[in-house]
């Protein structure tokens, strides 16, 4: 009930009003142009836990260009990996192990973090201060840095707001008469 005390009276009032106007808005912005067809449907999450990344495409109808993203994506499979799952990012470079680089086996270990191109894999082989880019973009869902919840998405460091059509902070409270909480 921690966040109870913290709430003011009118944060439901105010919750509320965010998501009518939220959904209004985003509504009003994709049925603006009349030239794109309708979402599609989403696709598999990339990942089965850790948090992963679903997409929805749309098709210009216009012969000419369209204005907008025709690709949406949303985050899915949210709950956490059991323990022996490791590291995704590590999964991946491991996955090069019975692959010969300039004729020799490595045990690759992942390099996180990288300032420059958080979204390639970057790997370095074990014992040794060789450091290879393995591929040019992670799977997507791999976190770009390891304390953020921004993730790789077609090689690219999505902000993890930028992936929902509103956003919440990963818990929300709200008291409901000042007797109940409500997380989101």
């Amino acid at each position: 009930m921690e966040c109870c005390r913290r709430a003011t009276p009118g944060t439901l009032l105010l919750f509320l009003a965010f998501l009518l106007l939220s959904s209004r808005t985003a509504r009003s912005e994709e049925d603006q142009d009349g030239l794109w067809d309708a979402w599609g449907p989403w696709s598999e999450c990339s990942r089965t836990c850790g948090g992963g990344a679903s997409y929805s495409l749309r098709r210009c109808l216009s012969s000419k260009s369209c204005e907008g993203r025709n690709i949406r994506y949303r985050t899915c499979s949210n709950v956490d990996c059991p323990p022996e799952a490791g590291d995704f990012r590590a999964q991946q470079c491991s996955a090069h192990n019975d692959v010969k680089h300039h004729g020799q086996f490595y045990e690759w270990l992942p390099v996180s973090n990288d300032p420059d191109n958080p979204c390639s894999l970057k790997c370095q082989a074990k014992g040794t201060a060789l450091v290879v880019e393995l591929a040019p973009k992670v799977l997507d869902g791999t976190r770009c840095y390891t304390e953020s919840l921004d993730m790789c998405i077609s090689g690219l460091c999505q902000v993890s707001a930028d992936l929902f059509s509103f956003d919440l902070p990963r818990r929300f409270c709200l008291c409901l008469s000042g007797l109940h909480s409500l997380t989101l």
